[in-house]
């Protein structure tokens, strides 16, 4: 925990409680998520921006056009408002930027990474009483409304550019080379997190001075009540590198315990780097 933000653990607490909700606020977990990426405004009631974030959410929706439309009619009115009289968009930039990963700073720049500009256009929307739902294409993010087998696509980085569902899976295929499914299947707002939460850590992996972000980014991640396993371990070699040998040392004990009934020799693997780092002591 930061010692210079006494809050940390109550916003983690609250992050944890959250994504354990029957129905989770995805604008809250990000608005939680980008509080770790910058100090807190001193004697501020709002230090993280996180109120003001959702009262600027609200009143975008406010400026939607009110009542009942087909998805198509939703798609055009976010795109009027969002793109073309508020300017949120994307660039090549922006995707090496931390703050393209934070809401509250997305929402103040109109600027960010394609899925944090499909969250201010699900939470918008979402506000609005539209039927919209997020759609995590592989290395694209884009958001869809009405039923999904209607496939009503929009592209938030580009604007809120129409995406037909034609479109949608040449980048299925560009990117894996398989097929697309017939079916487009919402994401879910865990999901949606995890994947913003793998971009920061991206981001800090090309940034070796910034492994503070690495390592707020990795526990978030296992405070998700569903998380890879594995980033148990990229934590323990975190904290090593950080020069926290004991804590690192002690959580690989942890994890090769995890994994011993499944592939001794990794853990015994795993058991020798944790002995190593403890030698870095002496």
């Amino acid at each position: 925990m930061s010692a210079e933000d006494p809050g940390t653990a109550e916003r983690r607490r609250r992050f944890a409680e959250e994504a354990r909700a029957e129905r989770p606020d995805l604008a809250l977990l990000c608005l939680l998520l980008g509080a770790e990426a910058a100090p807190p405004s001193p004697g501020d009631a709002d230090p993280h921006g996180i109120d003001a974030a959702q009262i600027e959410l609200d009143r975008l929706a406010g400026l939607l056009p009110y009542g009942a439309r087909d998805a198509r009619s939703w798609a055009s009115a976010l795109a009027g408002l969002l793109g073309e009289r508020r300017g949120f968009a994307g660039s090549s930039q922006d995707y090496q930027r931390l703050d393209s990963s934070v809401l509250q700073q997305v929402l103040r720049r109109r600027r960010g990474l394609p899925i944090l500009l499909s969250v201010v256009w699900i939470e918008v929307a979402r506000r609005a009483g539209a039927p919209v739902y997020g759609l995590a294409l592989p290395g694209h993010y884009v958001v869809g409304f009405g039923d999904p087998a209607e496939r009503v696509l929009a592209d938030p980085f580009a604007g809120g550019a129409p995406l037909s569902g034609e479109d949608a899976d040449l980048m299925v295929t560009g990117m894996t080379g398989e097929p697309a499914a017939a079916m487009p299947v919402p994401a879910r707002p865990l999901e949606t997190v995890l994947r913003i939460l793998n971009n920061v850590r991206a981001w800090a992996a090309a940034r070796p001075e910034r492994t503070d972000v690495a390592l707020w980014a990795l526990e978030l991640s296992l405070l998700l009540p569903s998380h890879p396993a594995r980033l148990r371990y990229e934590r323990a070699q975190l904290l090593v590198q950080r020069g926290e040998f004991l804590r690192g040392a002690a959580e690989m004990d942890e994890y090769a315990e995890i994994v011993d009934g499944i592939e001794p020799t990794a853990a015994e693997a795993i058991r020798h780097r944790a002995q190593a780092a403890r030698a870095l002591l002496n």
